[in-house]
């Protein structure tokens, strides 16, 4: 049974559609990867979900929480859900982080919000919060200002605070982007130790299919405002159907064999207000016929259970970048 049921979620800005009837599904204590390139609306859908987008954006659809509609829900029912049930961090730390203010105050915050504590109380929990995602000296260290932290610091920071409201699903939103490649190691085995030990979903919205390969079970890949495949982690990673997602394969170098030359994916994410009137992805796929330039398809289950929106998917075999044993972070 779905934690989170997600069905023909749309969202418009000033009349142009940028999400075109997005259906997931993220079970309780489930890690489901969202990946694509950017502009293809991985950020928009829980954005939307959440309703945290703009007053000028146009939503519709369903986002239905453990039996609660979400969309046109009165907001104190969405902010109950919001940071608490469910939380979200962020690819940018230093942005997301009050600079005028304690990192420990900052955390306090939503303690007080979320579960009602109180001043010492809150503070006792900061420490323990702040310990818990790897800060150390933590006592001394909830008193300093977000600038007096590193990077990968401030992130373990947005981190702390997500949890704070002991939340049932976690939103990575591309959190490991703005660092090193070290500290995002760091960050991943991080989230994934505070999943098992809390017993929390967690959706890890990347463009980083190494990334994703580590911490998800499932995986959705979006192209221009759509979910064109999905299903679970091991066949989608050893043999992915759609072009689109076999591009994404072929377009990272491998660790191991020669040097061989990369095939990149010609063209970029077509503009949301001019979209081909058939498969968005077709003037970009080598194997597009007039069919698919005139006809949209639709995501279908298939006989290997996987969803898949394509007229002419790949042959099911490993791609040329990277197969499963491949991943980058194995």
């Amino acid at each position: 049974m779905s934690y989170v049921s997600i069905r023909d979620l749309k969202v418009s800005f000033d009349g142009v559609q940028v999400l075109h009837g997005v259906d997931l599904d993220v079970a309780r204590g489930e890690a489901v990867g969202l990946v694509g390139e950017s502009g293809c609306g991985k950020s928009v859908t829980w954005l939307a979900a959440l309703g945290l987008l703009p007053g000028k954006a146009s939503v519709s659809g369903s986002v239905i929480v453990e039996g609660h509609e979400l969309i046109n829900a009165p907001r104190p029912k969405v902010e109950a859900v919001r940071g608490g049930r469910i939380a979200m961090i962020f690819q940018d730390p230093s942005s997301s982080l009050n600079p005028v203010r304690t990192v420990g105050h900052q955390i306090g915050e939503s303690l007080t919000l979320h579960r009602g504590l109180d001043r010492r109380a809150g503070r006792v929990e900061t420490i323990r919060l702040l310990d818990m995602v790897g800060i150390p000296d933590a006592a001394k260290r909830a008193d300093l200002y977000p600038h007096e932290f590193s990077g990968g610091q401030c992130q373990r920071v947005m981190i702390a605070m997500a949890l704070a409201g002991e939340p049932d699903l976690l939103i990575a939103d591309e959190p490991t982007t703005a660092l090193d490649a070290t500290i995002q190691a760091q960050i991943l085995d991080l989230l994934a130790m505070l999943r098992r030990e809390m017993d929390m979903g967690m959706v890890f919205i990347s463009h980083d299919l190494g990334a994703v390969g580590v911490v998800c079970d499932r995986v959705n890949v979006m192209y221009a405002g759509k979910i064109v495949e999905s299903g679970e982690i091991g066949p989608m990673f050893d043999a992915p159907r759609h072009p689109y997602t076999r591009g994404l394969f072929d377009a990272i170098p491998r660790l191991d064999g020669g040097r061989d030359r990369l095939i990149p994916i010609n063209g970029t994410v077509p503009n949301p207000s001019a979209l081909p009137s058939g498969c968005a992805f077709a003037p970009r796929c080598t194997k597009a016929s007039d069919f698919c330039q005139a006809h949209a398809p639709e995501l279908k289950p298939q006989p290997d259970a996987r969803n898949l929106a394509c007229f002419h998917p790949v042959a099911p075999v490993a791609p040329q970048g990277n197969a499963t044993e491949d991943r980058i972070f194995a």
